[in-house]
């Protein structure tokens, strides 16, 4: 019995693979180490201190990126983030159920966002609130989502974003389904209006039985669908080394279709990456995994404490690459931006901070009646008897107490 090549190795060609059953430890500990450090394969254009660098393969993919174009991407992960900075305040303030920090992703989802066009379809799990901004999706709209006032406050349809999912994974099996109707109808191929679905998971979501699901049928059929993982290095409190003896880009291998890691807190490096990816699925070519490799920099959701489960030194080592950070000092040692554009951007910034707790604080509640829309498409006897027996319920208690 032998293993698969490169088992427990970090990169192709970094050694002979292991080809006993039992692999040595040396092969174990060498897989361990490239599910948490970025390695040799990783895409990069511009580091963590801001200077571009060249890459041969996806340069092309990002030459229409000016400097117009780098400082508006630069706007977009600074507004992301300060509004995900001010959902983080109204649930500590009470006024939001829960709320899932994107803190240090923004790069990610910035970047995979903005390769997506028009007709495209993406699918996020519950934290894409980049994904969603690049989709036209005011934070508003996700506010009522976690302060459970709307089932989805978006047309999926009108947006090209699908509802968040809660359920962990869940979204990769919708997504494929979608896809394989995308390849179905027609919709691949090399007009111009072809198109692709992109679908947003984490590192934890790959040991999900959904996830492999999806990965096995968009392989049977060539779905056009681009898996988007953003590692980001723990599955709630469980590192990635826990989940993988290999890079999780590797396991695409497995099912017959690229992986590729690009780093996540290089939002040109991530979009260059996933436009790429977005290019092979509406030609014909997918699927494709992209493992976006970056850092949770907050807790996994406000109900989490991450100082239980990591050390405060390895978030200070990420801090030293962040995504916002390096686009700032890259448009700063290169002229590409006056102080009056960064001035700005903060007015802007605080601004929208000031919208969002005035709409949070003055959202209104729901109708009852309201937990029985948009349950089916059609009108469905039996719910319309529910909904009727509950607001006679609810009736009973007028001018009482209840």
């Amino acid at each position: 019995m032998s293993s698969p090549e490169q088992w427990t190795h970090p990169e192709p060609g970094g050694g002979p693979a292991a080809t006993a059953a039992k692999p040595t430890k040396e092969q174990v500990l060498a897989g361990l180490r490239a599910t948490n450090e970025g390695g040799a394969e990783l895409v990069e254009l511009l580091t963590p201190e801001g200077e571009r660098v060249a890459n041969p393969e996806f340069d092309k993919y990002v030459d229409d990126i000016g400097a117009e174009e780098l400082r508006g991407l630069y706007r977009d992960m600074f507004l992301v983030r300060r509004a995900d900075r001010e959902g983080n305040a109204l649930q500590r303030q009470g006024q939001l159920g829960i709320w899932v920090p994107l803190l240090g992703q923004e790069a990610a989802q910035i970047g995979a966002g903005r390769a997506l066009k028009p007709q495209d379809m993406a699918f996020p799990s519950y934290r894409e609130h980049g994904v969603a901004w690049c989709r036209g999706i005011r934070p508003e709209q996700i506010l009522a989502t976690f302060r459970g006032t709307q089932h989805s406050d978006w047309d999926p349809v009108r947006y090209r974003f699908h509802p968040y999912t809660i359920v962990i994974g869940n979204q990769v099996l919708n997504a494929t389904g979608y896809a394989m109707g995308q390849r179905f109808e027609g919709k691949v191929g090399p007009e111009p209006d072809a198109e692709a679905t992109m679908v947003f998971f984490g590192d934890g979501a790959t040991s999900q039985g959904d996830v492999h699901e999806g990965f096995v049928w968009a392989a049977v059929y060539d779905s056009p669908v681009v898996f988007f993982c953003q590692n980001n290095q723990w599955a709630i409190s469980e590192p990635t080394e826990r989940q993988s003896r290999l890079p999780l880009y590797q396991r695409a291998r497995g099912y017959g279709f690229p992986g590729i890691r690009v780093d996540g807190n290089d939002v040109l490096a991530t979009l260059a990456v996933s436009r790429w990816a977005m290019q092979e699925c509406r030609t014909g070519n997918g699927p494709v995994l992209i493992e976006a490799f970056t850092y949770r920099m907050d807790a996994h959701t406000t109900s989490d404490d991450p100082t239980r489960y990591r050390l405060s030194d390895e978030l200070e080592a990420w801090k030293l690459k962040d995504p916002i950070e390096r686009v700032r000092v890259h448009l700063v040692r290169n002229g590409l931006a006056e102080p009056e554009f960064f001035d700005e951007v903060q007015v802007e910034a605080d601004q929208l901070a000031s919208e969002l707790r005035a709409y949070c604080f003055n959202m209104p509640d729901p109708p009852p009646e309201r937990i029985f829309a948009n349950v089916y498409a059609e009108p469905n006897p039996l719910l319309d008897k529910e909904r009727e027996d509950y607001l006679a319920y609810l009736a009973g208690f007028e001018g009482g107490a209840h």
